[in-house]
């Protein structure tokens, strides 16, 4: 997922404001202790969510795929006063740390996090998000986008997360059935006339849409 030399990596990240303690901590004990930590948001793309959610002032926030919460706690740093976010997670084994850390950051009266799949849980949603973060199984993404873009107000924003899958989108040759399935989600976002989308190249690629 690294585009760009240690070196300038290096660069952004002594030029971003800092991870918390808190987070800080939060990314040392994922690496420590969870399997696949490359799952984790980390500092740069945190700080991009949290800078995300501060413009939109959101409401409400729905992420798809919690992890060990880290994202979650950054854009509730944007929430509007009485906002909520509604985080989902199929993984079970996590939960008692990332409730640990939400009431930690202070954030844990701001967020509904729910475990079960979300393919069942978002239709019960009866709520109208502002920012959409979709992190889970990339085979979901098209299924998360149709159930979520109706739930989403005008000038809302869905933000999908790998969409580069480690550069291989561009590879030549063979595809493999993970990377086809991110082209063709990748191509559908890119041509859906409900939003316009800028893909950014920060980590391992963040689809940005605007639902007009």
């Amino acid at each position: 997922m690294d585009f760009l030399s240690e070196e300038l990596q290096r660069y952004v990240e002594e030029h971003t404001t800092p991870e918390t303690e808190l987070l800080q901590k939060l990314n040392r004990e994922t690496h420590a202790k969870v399997m696949k930590p490359r799952m984790l948001s980390g500092h740069l793309q945190g700080r991009i969510l949290s800078t995300f959610s501060h413009m939109i002032k959101p409401e409400n926030i729905l992420e798809i795929g919690t992890y060990t919460g880290y994202s979650a706690i950054c854009m509730a740093e944007g929430l509007r006063d009485g906002g909520k976010l509604y985080t989902l997670d199929i993984n079970e084994e996590l939960e008692t740390m990332v409730r640990s850390y939400f009431k930690e950051a202070g954030v844990e009266d701001k967020i509904d996090y729910r475990i079960g799949n979300a393919l069942d849980i978002i239709p019960g949603l009866n709520v109208m998000f502002d920012l959409v973060f979709i992190d889970a199984d990339k085979v979901n993404y098209s299924n998360y986008f149709d159930l979520v873009i109706d739930k989403v107000n005008a000038g809302g924003f869905i933000v999908a997360d790998n969409v580069l899958w480690s550069g291989k989108v561009v590879n030549e040759g063979k595809t493999d059935k993970d990377t086809q399935v991110m082209l063709d989600f990748n191509s559908r976002m890119h041509n859906d006339e409900r939003v316009e989308n800028v893909l950014f190249p920060v980590r391992d690629g963040l689809m940005v849409m605007r639902k007009l």
